[in-house]
């Protein structure tokens, strides 16, 4: 349970948050020209940080009533060609909040990122040491109870083939 969490957080952060910051930078550096464009990266942007927070929000306020039907009426807001509210959103909240905020975000996710490493080079590490330990144990059982003469002249030669 605690091993989904951390992997549910990591796909959120570095398949979300990461992402959407690197879009955000890209398109306020570089400037994209093609109005549409703009407007659907700003959209994109908009919906992989609502992820992020939907994921650890919906625990709390998924109980009020019609909450489905608001996230729906927000997405529709966002890119209906009417509405256009990804411009709104985009350059009244969100753009000023991340300028400001910049730098503290872009130090949190490197941290994000070096720790996430550590961790999979943590569970890759422990995972092989338990893979190799039980391994060992299925060997040594079926070597010290053969069922068929036969066995016993191959599991030497197997256990050359597969590790020398």
């Amino acid at each position: 349970m605690l091993g989904e969490l951390i992997t549910n957080s990591l796909v959120l952060i570095l398949g979300y948050a990461y992402p959407a910051f690197e879009c955000f930078k890209t398109l306020e550096k570089h400037g994209v020209e093609n109005g549409e464009l703009r407007f659907w990266c700003q959209y994109w942007v908009i919906v992989a940080i609502l992820t992020v927070f939907e994921r650890v929000g919906d625990m709390f306020i998924s109980w009020v009533p019609m909450y489905g039907e608001m996230k729906l009426a927000l997405i529709i807001y966002l890119w209906y060609p009417k509405t256009k509210g990804t411009w709104y959103v985009y350059e009244a909240m969100l753009r000023p909040f991340i300028e400001n905020h910049e730098t503290d975000i872009e130090r949190s996710l490197k941290e994000i990122r070096a720790k996430a490493w550590d961790v999979a080079i943590y569970y890759w590490h422990n995972s092989t040491e338990l893979g190799q330990t039980k391994f060992f144990e299925i060997f040594h059982y079926i070597v010290s109870k053969p069922t068929r003469p036969e066995v016993c002249h191959l599991l030497p030669f197997l256990f050359q083939t597969i590790f020398l």
